[in-house]
């Protein structure tokens, strides 16, 4: 099901979203203070590309760096990528079939805004992260 799920949500979103994501990495990584987030915008642009059967988890080792950082994401792109997951997330909901999609979309908005100290685990591996 989650193999269906995926190839309906790239059709549908995914491939914009991941476009979006790989358009901003490849902005941050233009700087040397801006390869660490432009990083984390690949490895982002990569789950919303086929985000189900995988989940956000909050890294054990992330600590002030990390918060700093999210700041700097926010300001520099978090907040335009976020508003493209409102977007179609709103627009996906207009439609019975997209409420899922929408959701997915909705559920992409925090690490959207604030991805440093995150890692991406698969969804039957949630705690692995933090072992």
């Amino acid at each position: 099901m989650k193999t269906i799920l995926n190839i309906i949500w790239l059709i549908l979103c995914g491939l914009w979203m991941c476009l979006g994501y790989l358009l901003a990495g490849l902005l941050l990584c233009l700087t040397i203070i801006g390869i660490p987030f432009g990083v984390a915008a690949f490895r982002i642009g990569l789950y919303a590309l086929w985000p189900f059967g995988y989940t956000a988890v909050d890294r054990p080792d992330a600590g002030a760096p990390s918060c700093v950082g999210n700041v700097l994401w926010l300001v520099l792109a978090g907040w335009w990528l976020a508003l493209g997951h409102i977007v179609t997330g709103v627009a996906l909901c207009v439609t019975i079939i997209g409420i899922p999609f929408g959701i997915a979309n909705f559920k992409l908005i925090p690490l959207s805004l604030m991805p440093l100290g995150k890692e991406i685990v698969p969804t039957d591996q949630p705690f692995a992260a933090r072992a």
